[in-house]
Formats: C-alpha cells, structure tokens, sequence
C-alpha cells in the first residue's frame, strides 16, 4: 500500500504568535478582574483609618483650605494686592431706601361736628393748595337755624327784662350765653355770630374755614351730598416739611440716635442732596424682616417732595475710635463665615476665619481673627481661595489607596523565538 505522509502547515510567524499569547493570557485575567470589581464591598472606615489616610482633603472647604505659596509673578499675573489692617475711626455709612410721607404732626382731618348738607364747595378737588381761614365749603344745617333763632329769641328777651327784675335778667342773659357757645361748639366763627346778633338776621348755611394752610390730599364730599357729623370731608396736609421712613437692619441700630443727621437722594432730582435729620427711631422690631423703621424730617421748600416718591437714605454715625477695618474685597463671606487671607513670614497666603462688623462703601470691621499690621490679601481673594482648595484637594487624594505615582518599569525586549526544529522526515508512519 503507498505510504501517506502528514501535511505540516507552515509555521506562523512570530508577531502572530505573541499576539495569540497575549489574547490567551488577558481573556482570564480580565475576567478575575471584572469579579472582583463587582463583588467588592465598600470600604470599612475602620480599615481607612487603618490604613491612616484622610480623604476628607478631596472636597476640603474653604475653612479647611491649607497655605498657598505664590511667587511675586504668579500674584502679578492674577492681579493679587495686598493691604495692611488699620486701626482707626471708621463712621458708620448705612444705606436704605425710603418713601416720603407726610408729616403727620401737619395732618389734619376736616369734618363737620354738626349734621346737614353741602351746599356749596370752596375746595372742590384733590390737590388744591388751599389758606388757613379760606372757606372750605357752605353747610346747611337745620339745628343751626334753631340755634341761631333761640339765641335772637335770647336776646330780645334779655332786651325785654333789662329794666325789670333782676333775677329774671340774669335768666335771659343765661340763655343768650348757652345759644352762643352751642354756635361756637358747632364751628361757627365768632365774627358770624357777632353780625348775626347785630343784624338780627339768620343765615341758612354756616361756612367751614380751612384749618391749616396746605395741599387738600383727599375729598370725600361732593356738593348736595348729606353730611353727618364728625363724617371725614377732606385731609389737609402742610407739606412744607415732610418725613422720610426707612427700615434699618437690627446689626446696624447702635449706630443710630434721634437728631443724627441724614442725606436723601431722589430719582426725581438727580444730583441733589436733601439734608435732614432722624426724628425718630420705631421702639419695636418687624419680626418677619428683622427691620425697625426709621423717620427723617426734611425740610420741603417749593413743595418739590410729593408723598409717595422713594428716596436713597444714608445715615452716617459716628464711629468708635480703634476700629480694625480691611477692604471689603479682601473678606471671602462663605455663607457661614468669613475668610481672609494672611500672608505669613515665610510668604505664603493663610486663610483665617474672622469676625465682621459694619461696612462702609469700601472697608469693613474686623471684630475678631486680626491685629494691627497684619497683611491681607486685598484684591483676587476668590482665586486665592479656590488654588488653596485645590492645593489642599491635590494634596489629599495623593494619600489614597491606589493614587500613588508609580514609574513603570523599563520594557525588556521581546527575546526572538527559538528556530523551530523541522520535522523528522525519516520517521514515516504508516
């Protein structure tokens, strides 16, 4: 029978080679690695604090941020500036914003103390300037004409008895006397009664003068209109001075008095400045928003300032001597606390929690964390902030587990195969 020998395919070459190696090799050790990561349990914090690394610095605070060291080009380049803290009088510059109401001491409510009907109007619409003693309006009242006629009755009787008894004078004189003041009580002027009782002829309607001189701010009567007595007809204001109310944060009322002088600032008068002073400070505290309100006089010449105008109110106290104040650009306000930071000797930039106080338009009061001759930061401090968080985060994650920086080692080079031995031709199988 002829004899059959075996094919032999060709050998593979090398580079084929190693990469079967390879595949065959990373299949299981991909897969042990994959089990692991989803059957691993968490991390015991026991075994963390163990182990001694503190992973708390990954998202440290900006209260547990660590120095930062700048070099002088580095601070130019992020525009940083410094400032030394000071001691000194620091006044106190509060700003609020206020309405202009009238000055209620110049406010008064007409009405009739007597009833009847508006016959005529002198004032008849809102906004009208108006003189005190100006007649307000004409009122007809029927229990006016009965006074007037029992004190005409009065007087003739008076008259009648002067030449007889004396005790029956005296009655009639009585009761001339009580028809007078009954007028008087009902707002009837004197000068009218003295003509009534000269001429001996009664008027059907009495006037109602103006009270006080200044702008007629409302009008509830129209002329025919029934009026009943001590009904509410118009509300005169003088306007000449006029108040400011404002409300006033609690931190800032031990910088406040009566008779503390005041600035207004209106939209109306650009430019402008009104000067005034605190009339008057509320004794109690809004507790919804955690205000008091706050009163200012102003003078109004030429009745420029209207009720109802806002206004810019800026109440400057005086300050205590030896106040430690900074720029208000170099304190960092976190939410919960404030942060400066501090240059040390050695030139690095510490944060340092502080104390705030009052604030003026471009310092503040340090009350606690510095002393005189300190160095701040004055300008950049958020990024001064943010680059000691991520020093400080940096900083925490090169201590965890598995964030170590490790050199790779140096690549060997692959040895070259072995020549394959050809096959004994010699042996030959049946």
């Amino acid at each position: 029978m002829p004899t059959t020998r075996p094919v032999h395919e060709p050998p593979a070459p090398p580079a084929r080679r190693a990469l079967r190696i390879a595949a065959l090799v990373a299949a299981p050790l991909a897969a042990v690695t994959l089990a692991w990561w989803l059957t691993r349990g968490p991390q015991e914090p026991a075994d963390t604090a163990a182990a001694g690394h503190d992973h708390s610095a990954m998202a440290a605070p900006t209260g547990d941020a660590g120095p930062v060291m700048l070099s002088a080009d580095q601070a130019r380049r992020i525009g940083v500036t410094f400032a030394v803290v000071t001691a000194g009088v620091l006044p106190h510059d509060i700003r609020t914003v206020g309405r202009v109401v009238p000055d209620e001491t110049r406010l008064h409510i007409m009405s009739s103390r007597v009833d009847g009907w508006a016959e005529r109007l002198h004032a008849d619409f809102t906004g009208q300037v108006v003189r005190a003693g100006a007649p307000l309006l004409e009122l007809y009242s029927p229990a006016v004409v009965r006074a007037q006629e029992e004190l005409l009755l009065a007087r003739r009787l008076a008259t009648d008895l002067s030449a007889g008894d004396a005790r029956a004078l005296a009655e009639a004189e009585s009761l001339v006397e009580s028809a007078r003041r009954r007028l008087l009580w009902w707002e009837v002027p004197a000068e009218e009664i003295a003509r009534l009782e000269r001429g001996g002829e009664v008027h059907r309607t009495i006037t109602l003068r103006v009270p006080v001189s200044g702008v007629v701010l409302d009008k509830q009567v129209i002329a025919g209109q029934r009026v009943m007595a001590g009904e509410p007809l118009y509300r005169i204001a003088d306007l000449s001075t006029v108040w400011i109310e404002g409300d006033v944060y609690e931190q800032d009322l031990r910088a406040l008095a009566v008779g503390q002088a005041a600035e207004a600032e209106f939209d109306a008068f650009p430019g402008e400045r009104w000067t005034g002073r605190i009339a008057y400070v509320q004794p109690t505290l809004a507790e919804e928003t955690r205000t008091v309100r706050v009163r200012v006089t102003l003078a109004n010449p030429g009745l420029r300032l209207k009720p109802g105008m806002f206004a810019t109110l800026r109440l400057t106290g005086a300050g205590r001597a030896a106040t430690l104040s900074v720029p208000r650009s170099a304190v960092l306000a976190t939410g919960e606390r404030s942060i400066v930071f501090v240059r040390l000797e050695d030139g690095s930039l510490a944060p340092r929690e502080v104390q705030t106080g009052f604030r003026t338009s471009d310092r503040i009061e340090v009350l606690r964390g510095l002393s005189v001759g300190d160095t701040v930061v004055a300008s950049a401090t958020f990024l001064v902030d943010a680059e000691s968080n991520l020093s400080t985060a940096l900083g925490g994650m090169g201590d965890m587990p598995g964030m170590e920086i490790t050199v790779p080692p140096a690549a060997v080079p692959p040895k070259s195969p072995a020549p394959r031995t050809p096959p004994d031709h010699d042996h030959e199988e049946s």
